[in-house]
């Protein structure tokens, strides 16, 4: 596998959580979150980020219910990701994320406890999963 760059998204209607990866590695790291309105974010921050880290993919988390069927927010988390493909020209695709939330609180709490619980944090980490879960997938 090539030394892809993968960013990825998890989509939210207040906050996005963004993480960075590498498929060489298959491992990502978080990089921030960013406000969102009503999902809306401030689309020169994303612009900004794909111009830094110029990824040769975008992986956006896709929020099912458990038993795997759609609920509104995977609807726009779609939309996210379209828009970003529209807006920014990048390969983009979606990431079952279940559990994902669950999962960065856990791997928090494993490194700070309930001090590195922040909304954040929480977010950018769960970005991670997702792409881990993206790289896990390829190989399963």
């Amino acid at each position: 596998m090539s030394s892809q760059t993968v960013l990825g998204f998890d989509f939210g209607t207040k906050s996005i959580g963004i993480a960075v990866g590498q498929a060489i590695t298959g491992s990502a790291n978080p990089l921030t979150s960013i406000k969102a309105n009503d999902g809306i974010p401030n689309w020169d921050e994303i612009g900004s980020l794909i111009n830094e880290w110029k990824p040769d993919l975008v992986v956006v988390g896709l929020p099912l219910n458990m038993d795997g069927t759609s609920q509104e927010m995977t609807q726009r988390a779609n939309k996210f990701a379209n828009r970003i493909s529209g807006r920014f020209g990048v390969k983009v695709v979606t990431q079952d994320e279940r559990l994902t939330t669950a999962d960065a609180k856990a791997r928090l709490f494993e490194l700070g406890g309930y001090k590195a619980l922040d909304k954040g944090q929480i977010d950018a980490v769960s970005a991670v999963l997702i792409i881990e879960s993206y790289f896990e997938s390829l190989y399963n």
